[in-house]
């Protein structure tokens, strides 16, 4: 008898997980048949990622990567393939970035020219959509190494994700720094999700290469329009030649419905130093992977991040950083402040590979929780298989302390005021970690305006709380 409840309730699962693919089929399907012509090399690549997909499915938390973060609410939910939606000038203005060198806008997976500024490019830089670069290589002039460079790093056997972007992405960014080239403003890169009316998904995919002692800073800005519920599944690949400096900035801040998924797969040659900085600020259910392998000598690396999560967010950020050559120094610094019943994931590996003698690795998690409901599920690890090396690894979590906000209280600071300098504190170790002027002030703004929100929020909560203990008082009050 149990053999046949057993039997019957793997079918329902196939059952449910077959329905799930359905719609991801419908995608692939409807992608497959718009005819747009690519290499034949880029087709191989999509039905091989596709077809790992398909087998696969959706990670559960009994796979070690996804133990803390469960995707069932996704999986649930059926997507469709976002359309093409009209979205103006003035719609996107609020999330200019000042001082930027060039903005690419892609709307629900799709590059807007209209909407976008690359007029007057620095020299050295090359930028355009990845679709336009793969309709150049149709015409036989495709740019330097695209076919070896996308899809040669993000590893869709590894990550279901990767392999389902790589399946169904239709547009993304293409940049190319030439060698020597030090691009002195930030490249913003406007990923937008516009409200069709039902629930969307998106595969943005993006390649950057920067050559040999090339320098440039690049922004993924991810935002909402509307509160309409959307997948955004990313993928960047990024490549950093010998002596080259390359920073990449993430930033998350779609609305409460969305889920946000997003990989860097960065590959670094001798010499090369590569500044990674997260910060998720939105999303109902975010997923931030970054994936750095230090692959020649002397390479460095800092991975730095911050979440600030509220209500039922769950923010997971997995890292995993690989030494592969010898001399390498990586950093990874994460603060995460978390109230409400949000729930954040610091998932910290480092792996040092047995050439990698001489490594230098150091991994820090630090946490506030706001309040009793509030969750972290923190895991720093170190995988050593080198003998001749430094690495260290901690984390903490703790709360505001009542000493400090009195003392700041006594000093004429309204409660508000006093919570949000103490939570900006906190926060100000991931911008310090940030050297280009117009992207840290473009974080700064944002951090600021995050926390304040928060702080508003805590306080109002507060004075409920006190009012439900105290119901006569406040009645007499009126």
């Amino acid at each position: 008898m149990s053999g046949a409840i057993e039997t019957e309730s793997r079918r329902e699962t196939m059952a449910t997980v077959a329905k799930q693919m359905d719609n991801y089929l419908e995608a692939y399907r409807e992608l497959r048949g718009l005819g747009r012509p690519e290499p034949e090399w880029m087709k191989n690549l999509r039905d091989e990622a596709w077809e790992l997909f398909r087998e696969q499915g959706f990670p559960t938390t009994h796979n070690e990567d996804w133990r803390f973060t469960s995707v069932a609410p996704l999986a649930r939910t059926r997507f469709r393939r976002a359309g093409h939606a009209m979205v103006g000038a003035e719609q996107i203005e609020a999330y200019r970035i000042e001082g930027s060198a060039c903005r690419l806008v892609f709307v629900n997976g799709r590059f807007a020219p209209a909407i976008s500024d690359a007029r007057n490019l620095p020299a050295g830089l090359e930028i355009c959509s990845l679709a336009r670069a793969l309709d150049c290589g149709m015409a036989g002039c495709a740019p330097d190494g695209i076919e070896q460079q996308l899809g040669g790093y993000a590893d869709v056997h590894r990550d279901v994700f990767v392999a389902l972007n790589t399946a169904l992405w239709e547009d993304g960014a293409y940049l190319r720094i030439r060698r020597g080239a030090a691009i002195e403003q930030p490249v913003h890169l406007l990923y937008v999700t516009a409200d069709g009316g039902e629930a969307t998904m998106t595969h943005p995919r993006t390649l950057v290469i920067v050559e040999d002692a090339g320098q440039v800073a690049v922004v993924e800005d991810y935002v909402s329009l509307g509160e309409g519920a959307a997948m955004c599944n990313s993928v960047t690949e990024l490549i950093a030649g010998q002596d080259a400096a390359v920073s990449h900035y993430l930033v998350e801040r779609e609305n409460l419905a969305s889920f946000n998924l997003s990989t860097l797969r960065a590959e670094l040659e001798r010499g090369a130093r590569l500044a990674s900085h997260s910060m998720l600020l939105g999303g109902g259910l975010v997923r931030n992977n970054v994936h750095p392998v230090l692959a020649g000598e002397g390479a460095e690396c800092l991975i730095n991040g911050l979440f600030v999560g509220e209500g039922r967010q769950h923010l997971d950020n997995y890292l995993l950083v690989e030494h592969a050559k010898p001399h390498g120094s990586s950093r990874q610094f994460y603060n995460g402040i978390l109230d409400e019943q949000a729930h954040g994931v610091f998932h910290g590996r480092v792996v040092v590979h047995l050439d990698a003698q001489k490594t230098d690795a150091k991994q820090t998690n630090r946490n506030l929780l706001l309040s009793d409901d509030a969750r972290i599920d923190t895991k720093p690890q170190l995988e050593i298989h080198a003998d001749d090396v430094k690495c260290t690894h901690g984390a903490t979590i703790g709360q505001i302390e009542e000493e400090p906000l009195f003392y700041l209280r006594s000093r004429g600071l309204d409660e508000v005021a006093a919570r949000n300098l103490l939570l900006y504190a906190f926060a100000a170790e991931c911008l310090d970690r940030m050297h280009e002027a117009p992207a840290r002030a473009f974080a700064e703004a944002l951090i600021r305006e995050r926390l304040l929100q928060l702080a508003r929020r805590k306080h109002g909560a507060a004075r409920l709380e006190r009012q439900d203990e105290n119901p006569r008082n406040w009645e007499e009050v009126g």
